[in-house]
């Protein structure tokens, strides 16, 4: 499969580039997202694409946004076709990587929701008994399924620069009280209808993120991309145990590669993948997206 690293397309203008997507202009209403087969992680992106990852992030965020619609209105445009603003070539060099959506006025967080004790989340629980500051009953384990789903927002970095986790109070000072209430509500509500239906599939949905847009009439959007491999951490429910992470269907594998390195995290020198290392993330994100896609 040949991978797609950057895309050059000339038939429209690059509007930027972002760690893995390319935004193309199209007109005052819409842009063309074009998500490539480059991977990153702590901040980085690294040299080594992942032949075949943009389509399956592509169609797996369609799913469920389409699938979730009855929920928030999203950015996908379905009246519009790629072919009339590509050449032949330009398609084939896309190859199932780009989609066309609305120009929408991002807002400016990250919605993540945490379903379970895991990650940085844990880190935290094991040192002070909270999670982003949200304050958490004693003796839970590692992995263990929080009591409730926690919205733990964080801010939207420049490219090379770190999130920064937030308070909910922090979120109202930025967006106001009643856009902040709306996107926490949403968030949590797409988490768990997903987390519900993934489960059923053998996916355990540990935590993700949502980012969300407005039109000019305030109207909020879900945008960008949708629990897929590369926002959300994916468990298969057949190795879930409390007390231990289970192998994964997302980029942790990737981070539990970086991890066994001698690498700075200096995104600079972010070292090249092995073979084995690509093909094994691949057939990772594959898996999760049949699971969760097929036969429906």
């Amino acid at each position: 499969m040949q991978p797609l690293y950057e895309s050059n397309l000339t038939s429209l203008p690059l509007i930027g580039k972002g760690k893995v997507r390319d935004i193309y202009d199209i007109d005052d209403n819409h842009m063309l997202i074009v998500t490539t087969d480059r991977i990153s992680a702590y901040d980085a992106i690294l040299p080594t694409p992942i032949p075949g990852k943009g389509r399956i992030l592509t169609q797996t965020a369609q799913f469920w946004m389409r699938k979730m619609q009855d929920i928030v209105p999203n950015q996908l445009v379905d009246d519009m076709n790629l072919a009339d603003y590509l050449t032949a070539d330009e398609l084939k060099q896309l190859d199932g990587r780009g989609m066309i959506v609305r120009k929408l006025k991002p807002l400016p967080v990250e919605a993540i929701v945490r379903g379970y004790l895991v990650g940085s989340g844990w880190k935290e629980y094991e040192q002070s008994q909270s999670v982003c500051g949200i304050a958490l009953p004693a003796g839970l384990k590692k992995a263990q399924q929080l009591p409730e789903a926690l919205f733990t927002p964080s801010t939207k970095a420049e490219q090379g620069d770190h999130d920064e986790n937030i308070s909910f109070e922090r979120l109202v000072e930025i967006m106001g009280e009643e856009k902040s209430n709306a996107v926490k509500k949403l968030a949590i509500e797409l988490y768990t209808t997903a987390a519900e239906f993934a489960r059923e599939r053998g996916i355990i949905i540990a935590d993700t993120k949502f980012e969300f847009g407005e039109d000019d009439n305030g109207t909020i959007y879900l945008i960008d991309e949708a629990l897929t491999p590369d926002s959300s951490r994916f468990w298969p429910v057949s190795s879930y145990q409390v007390g231990s992470n289970p192998p994964s269907f997302d980029k942790q594998y990737i981070r539990d590669y970086l991890d066994s390195l001698d690498w700075d995290r200096n995104p600079e020198h972010a070292p090249d993948l092995p073979e084995d290392v690509v093909a094994k993330t691949f057939e990772k994100y594959q898996e999760a997206q049949a699971r969760l896609t097929e036969n429906l």
